[in-house]
């Protein structure tokens, strides 16, 4: 073969090495974008599943009721899901059950123990969409792809302006307040708190309050004694844990709180233990939560306090 020819059929390789790889990135990157987005159904999905309480709140605002069959056993709030069958608790899902469902979508949120069983899913050749729900920004893009997925796109945008409308008129109604210096704890033993990388910052920011927390590293650091000191804040929030009653958490909340009977928050009697399904759901009731923790952050002194907690017993 002489070099002349040589030359030919390794130029002619080459390109078709460059056009196989260009094929190949070609097809990742949609295969990502399409993993991205979720799947394309060719049709809306008339079984539904749905791993979070705040994925069912939003699906039954797109009014796709009757094509919920099945939900995570947390989901407590809506008497249109009560006997709807449970696939499990939001930490811990059952794959038996959710293919038992029969489902021709399931949708989850992107955190560990949800994402292997979506992933288990996907590989079974369940249709997933696998959501992100960490920030306010991420509700809306959470309702956009739902509503893209169920066939849902009107209702899904009249939804997101509803929502973001709701919003602004609460941050322009609270701006004008006088800003609250908030520690919003997550965990009482060992204590750690909310940073400002975080949904619930910007609920406290939402709400008229501002988070005594600087920037860290940790979403949701531990804090020392000397810190608590330093931050001084006027108000404590702790997120109620689990489905303990309320009033004894907050009977321990003061106790735990009483050491430190100098900061303001404990001095006067502004400690608030709330139930987080309340306040903390990143779905379409997000506004009222809002408006429940401003209520907290307005009671001033012990005796509006007490007052409040007698009127709920």
């Amino acid at each position: 073969m002489n070099k002349d020819l040589k030359t030919y059929f390794l130029i002619l390789i080459a390109g078709i090495a460059l056009v196989a790889a260009a094929a190949l990135i070609y097809q990742f990157r949609t295969h990502k974008e399409s993993a991205k987005d979720g799947p394309q159904l060719k049709k809306k999905p008339e079984r539904i599943v749905s791993l979070a309480p705040n994925i069912t709140d939003i699906l039954l605002t797109l009014e796709l009721q009757k094509q919920i069959v099945a939900v995570s056993s947390d989901t407590e709030n809506s008497p249109l899901v009560k006997n709807i069958k449970k696939v499990g608790s939001f930490w811990k899902p059952n794959l038996e059950t959710i293919i038992a469902s029969k489902p021709d979508l399931i949708i989850t949120l992107d955190f560990e123990q949800q994402k292997q069983i979506a992933k288990s899913l996907t590989r079974l050749g369940y249709p997933v969409l696998c959501l992100k729900l960490e920030k306010i920004d991420h509700l809306f893009s959470a309702i956009e792809k739902i509503g893209k997925v169920t066939k849902q796109q009107k209702n899904a945008s009249e939804m997101i302006s509803n929502l973001q409308t709701r919003l602004d008129a609460l941050e322009s109604r609270f701006a004008s307040e006088e800003k609250v210096k908030v520690l919003w704890v997550v965990q009482q033993e060992p204590l750690r708190v909310a940073g400002t990388d975080t949904f619930i910052n910007e609920v406290i920011k939402l709400a008229g309050g501002n988070n005594v927390i600087g920037p860290t590293i940790q979403q949701y650091p531990s804090i020392s004694t000397e810190q608590i000191w330093a931050s001084k804040p006027e108000v404590i929030i702790q997120s109620a844990m689990g489905n303990l009653d309320i009033k004894k958490q907050q009977e321990s909340a003061e106790k735990f709180w009483s050491k430190w009977e100098n900061i303001p928050a404990v001095k006067n009697n502004r400690i608030f233990v709330i139930d987080a399904n309340e306040v903390l759901r990143l779905g379409p009731e997000l506004p009222r939560g809002v408006r429940i923790i401003n209520k907290n952050l307005r009671i001033k002194n012990t005796n509006e306090n007490q007052n409040i907690r007698r009127r709920r017993k």
